[in-house]
């Protein structure tokens, strides 16, 4: 444990004794500390956990959109995705706000935010609006091009991922 010699409180004890209430303050400020990485590391895997189940309900929606399946016609296969990417945009935005790293401000992020957007219209197109088979399933696989290169960024931190 660090005590700092400067460390003033209200006792009045000579420099060499400990400080009660200093030692408390410390012992607070590590456990918060504590907390705080609990809290990253909890939200990291919701995020990371998101991520996943994001992407394998896309391929598997897409699967079943190239095998023409009935299955994309279910109820729960229209709404869970949006649960999904709801819980992970809160993540990511959180995780931004906790470590103090904000797109337009950080290269980066801003590259996954940019691969989010053209993610999201591409796979639209995969999934919905796509007029022909051929478009859709060429949007699909354009998708997944796009996701590999944020999660590249992501684990990079760089734009350029080949550099």
């Amino acid at each position: 444990m660090n005590i700092k010699k400067d460390v003033r409180c209200s006792c009045d004890l000579p420099p060499p004794a400990v400080c009660v209430e200093s030692v408390a303050t410390d012992r607070a400020g590590t456990a918060s500390a504590r907390l705080v990485e609990m809290d990253y590391l909890l939200l990291k895997l919701t995020h990371v956990t998101c991520v996943v189940l994001s992407y394998a309900g896309f391929v598997l929606r897409g699967v079943w959109m190239i095998r023409d399946s009935r299955m994309l016609e279910r109820r729960w296969v229209r709404v869970l995705p949006h649960v999904v990417d709801t819980v992970l945009l809160a993540s990511a935005i959180a995780l931004a706000v906790m470590v103090r790293q904000y797109p337009l401000a950080e290269p980066w992020l801003t590259a996954k935010v940019a691969g989010l957007a053209l993610y999201i219209v591409v796979g639209m197109i995969a999934l919905r609006y796509g007029t022909t088979r051929r478009i859709r399933i060429g949007a699909w696989i354009a998708a997944q091009a796009v996701f590999l290169y944020i999660v590249a960024v992501a684990l990079t931190r760089n734009v350029l991922i080949v550099s």
